[in-house]
């Protein structure tokens, strides 16, 4: 019993021996990339395993590359894996590119790819061009009629500009603008009803996709529907403000008026206070008069007679100003 525990103790040791050396030694895959025509050692994969690099991605990738008639170099794929990008994407990318005859080397293949964007996809829309759906984009022609207009953009990646150029919103933002200036620039909003085509070539001529990562080859109207008529709104709106302001100066025009209004009661009430005043210091006047000997008895008879005639033809004059009574 002895001997068979230290014989099954010897063969899971050898076995976990074998495990680390075929896992440190990749013989396998050496063999593989052997009879696949990639030249490489069986030392330069134990030091991938070292370098914290998988050597099968990297063989992988270099057979796919050689069956392709691709030249890669195993330390630039060893560096772009290390520098955290995707060795198999950019292969996948350079073959697509080489069947398309698009020019794309591995330099820009991996500077596309540590930049964030999906290079096999890049290829691939070069290859088969994308539509991009615009959002609806209102604008309003010259004769006030506003028209909501949905367009589809066709775009085709655009290689040399992937790395730093504008993504989709940028184009679809540059788009919803070229249609608002081509809407707005219009006579008659049946103009661009009979001619949306119109919008088309105008925004084209603009060159909107340059600076972008996109070439755009087509701008197609899918729909325009009409709006609103904002040119009647606004001379509502308009005439409504008009109203206001002249409510607002003929306010101002009656509150001054009536400001005027209590200003002279005022200033009448201040002037019968002032004759009454006066009319309060005559008794005193004459009685100084008497005093002094300025004034008679005769006199004083005299001036009430004046008094008395003044006030008889005063009532004279408002009797004979009232309207006869039928």
């Amino acid at each position: 019993m002895t001997e068979i525990g230290a014989l099954l103790v010897i063969i899971a040791v050898s076995i976990v021996g074998l495990w680390i050396i075929f896992y440190f030694v990749p013989v396998g895959l050496w063999f593989q990339a052997l009879v696949s025509g990639v030249r490489i050692s069986l030392i330069q994969l134990i030091f991938m395993r070292w370098r914290k690099v998988p050597p099968r991605v990297i063989v992988q990738a270099m057979i796919e590359g050689t069956k392709a008639g691709l030249k890669l170099n195993r330390n630039d794929m060893e560096a772009h894996f290390l520098a955290g990008g995707r060795v198999s994407k950019v292969v996948h990318a350079l073959v697509s590119a080489q069947k398309a005859n698009i020019p794309l080397d591995f330099k820009m293949a991996t500077a596309i790819d540590l930049a964030g964007r999906d290079v096999f996809e890049a290829v691939q829309m070069s290859v088969n061009p994308k539509v991009i759906n615009t959002p609806p984009v209102t604008a309003v022609a010259k004769d006030g009629i506003q028209l909501i207009t949905k367009a589809r953009v066709t775009v085709r990646a655009n290689i040399k500009q992937l790395v730093g150029g504008a993504g989709e919103e940028t184009v679809l933002a540059r788009v919803g603008e070229g249609i608002v200036t081509a809407i707005g620039s219009s006579l008659s909003h049946k103009e661009v009803l009979e001619n949306p085509d119109k919008i088309s070539k105008t925004v084209l001529d603009k060159g909107l996709d340059a600076g972008t990562a996109f070439e755009i080859l087509s701008i197609d109207i899918a729909d325009i529907d009409i709006g609103r008529n904002i040119g009647a709104v606004l001379q509502m709106d308009q005439a409504n403000a008009d109203k206001n302001i002249a409510q607002a100066k003929a306010e101002e025009r009656r509150a001054m008026a009536v400001a005027l209004e209590q200003e002279m009661k005022a200033k009448a009430q201040e002037a019968r206070a002032k004759v009454i005043e006066a009319e309060a210091e005559i008794p005193k006047a004459i009685a100084e008069a008497f005093r002094s000997g300025n004034l008679g008895v005769m006199d004083y008879y005299r001036l009430k007679n004046i008094e008395a005639d003044t006030n008889m033809r005063d009532n004279i004059a408002k009797s004979g100003n009232e309207p006869k009574k039928k």
